[in-house]
């Protein structure tokens, strides 16, 4: 019997497919997320764009070590005058609750997306870039069938898609919103990304589409300069690995704010819990809350709370780094051989602008309220954003590995934390960890939870429990795509290959 080539979890088919094609020609499992990640950008573009940036969490196989490829955007080296930018509010509307927005090229930091594609590539890769793009380019230029999810997702963020001429153009063709069973095609993006694909990132930083997307920032009041593109830098980090149950958990590290508030909840965990117990939801609550005080706390604070260096340290390399926390896709990725990849992108929202000539938005990140608490254009120049982002890796004496992570905004942290609790502490298989009942706490203090999937984890005397210590928490009827979209994939010791693909959102797995 042959040995399979791999397994790819990912948030849409499309993105999915893209993989599985590169591992089937033999390339690896860096290969292969190259081409999901710049897939995605096409089928997911309310979740990706090459004007964004993101994450790869990256373990070649035979290797005690992993790379976290920081790829994140990076607030520009100088600062407009706020009467200089566009920059406005907009209204999402998710019907039980109105969400604000900031959008506009003032609201756009430097993008790293297409860097961190080719320093991967350059270290990691197998094929040519030319044949990783190709599954883009095809869809970009052949067309995309619009899914319920991203037809809701949408009608959530109009105001974004249609802001501009140019993106109304795109999303809204004849004045209607592209909705489920249309197709989304986009040839000028085609075309763009087959330049990038023959002539390099050189064209992204300092050829014609960086032309472009410094001509839009300068005409409609953007802080976007050449020298930004030309000067960025993708950094390759050490992941923060932190040991959890017989196993480590690589995580991302600062000035991401993810991994080391994701170890903090596991430490607090560890030291609560004995053994042989597993949390309940009341427990996972205060741990929440717990992280969500310790985000805001300096380093010597957290050390009083737990007595750890490691997570003392991380912590306290996030002061100063408000997280973004926008929408997100995640792909995981194991090939035959054993290398695996956790790759997690964004593009905020997007800016309201499609780049000139190229069919394309840039990103929002300027935008997030959460990195302004003192208000707006408040930032730091030329200095790498924080993030919540969280591609994961767990492995057991090198003989298993889970490649994992999720969106979902702030509630990433706490669907991945619940993910190595349902794994690790509760011991239930891959599939239903990742389809289990959920909960999140918010800054304020609110809670939600699902109500369905509920006795996958929990028990109804459980719930009675949270409801009476959280009177006012929110029960949520269905699963819902508030809670994150954990796209997991697994290599067990035997060498069978697994995936879940969170429903959530629509996940897909492909077992090639």
């Amino acid at each position: 019997m042959a040995q399979a080539k791999g397994v790819v979890a990912a948030g849409h088919k499309v993105t999915a497919q893209a993989a599985s094609e590169v591992l089937c020609e033999g390339g690896n499992a860096f290969d292969a997320v190259i081409a999901a990640m710049v897939t995605a950008t096409v089928p997911e573009f309310v979740f990706s764009s090459i004007g964004g940036g993101g994450f790869l969490m990256a373990k070649q196989a035979g290797s005690k070590k992993a790379v976290c490829y920081d790829f994140f955007a990076q607030t520009p080296r100088i600062k407009k005058s706020e009467d200089e930018l566009e920059f406005y509010a907009i209204n999402a509307d998710f019907g039980p609750a109105i969400q604000e927005f900031h959008i506009g090229a003032g609201a756009t930091a430097t993008p790293g997306f297409i860097q961190g594609l080719y320093a991967i590539h350059e270290d990691l890769g197998s094929l040519p870039m030319t044949r990783l793009f190709e599954p883009a380019i095809l869809a970009a230029r052949d067309g995309v069938i619009v899914t319920s999810l991203h037809a809701y997702l949408y009608t959530i963020v109009a105001p974004i898609l249609t802001a501009s001429t140019s993106a109304a153009s795109c999303f809204a063709p004849g004045g209607k919103l592209l909705g489920t069973g249309d197709t989304y095609r986009n040839a000028e993006f085609a075309d763009t990304l087959d330049c990038i694909a023959r002539e390099g990132a050189r064209l992204f930083t300092q050829g014609e589409v960086a032309q472009s997307m410094v001509e839009q920032s300068l005409d409609l009041g953007g802080h976007l300069t050449l020298e930004d593109l030309r000067d960025y830098n993708v950094e390759r980090r050490s992941p923060l690995c932190w040991r959890y149950r017989n196993h480590d958990v690589l995580l991302n590290p600062a000035p991401a704010a993810s991994g080391a508030l994701i170890a903090f909840g596991l430490a607090l965990l560890e030291r609560v819990i004995g053994k042989d117990m597993t949390p309940g939801p009341v427990l996972l609550a205060r741990v929440m809350e717990e992280i969500n005080t310790v985000r805001q706390a300096r380093g010597a604070e957290l050390a009083q709370i737990v007595e750890d260096p490691t997570i003392a340290a991380h912590v306290a390399a996030l002061e100063g780094h408000k997280p973004a926390t926008r929408g997100t896709t995640h792909i995981s990725i194991i090939d035959g051989n054993g290398n695996a990849a956790a790759a997690t992108i964004t593009n905020g929202e997007g800016n309201g602008h499609m780049v000139p000539r190229c069919g394309f938005m840039l990103n929002n990140m300027l935008g997030e309220e959460d990195l302004n608490p003192g208000g707006f254009h408040h930032w730091k120049p030329d200095t790498r954003l924080s993030t919540m982002m969280a591609p994961t890796i767990l492995t057991k004496d090198g003989d298993e590995i889970t490649v994992l992570g999720s969106g979902g905004s702030n509630r990433i942290r706490s669907a991945i934390l619940q993910l190595i609790v349902n794994l690790l502490d509760r011991k239930i298989g891959l599939d239903d960890a990742v389809n289990a009942a959920r909960l999140h706490v918010e800054r304020d203090g609110t809670v939600s939870f699902e109500e369905a999937a509920w006795d996958l984890v929990f028990t109804d005397e459980q719930r009675d429990t949270l409801l009476t210590a959280f009177p006012d928490a929110h029960g949520w009827p269905e699963t819902n795509l508030f809670f994150g979209g954990v796209h997991a994939v697994r290599k067990g010791a035997k060498g069978k290959f697994e995936g879940v693909g969170d429903p959530r959102r629509e996940g897909v797995v492909e077992v090639v």
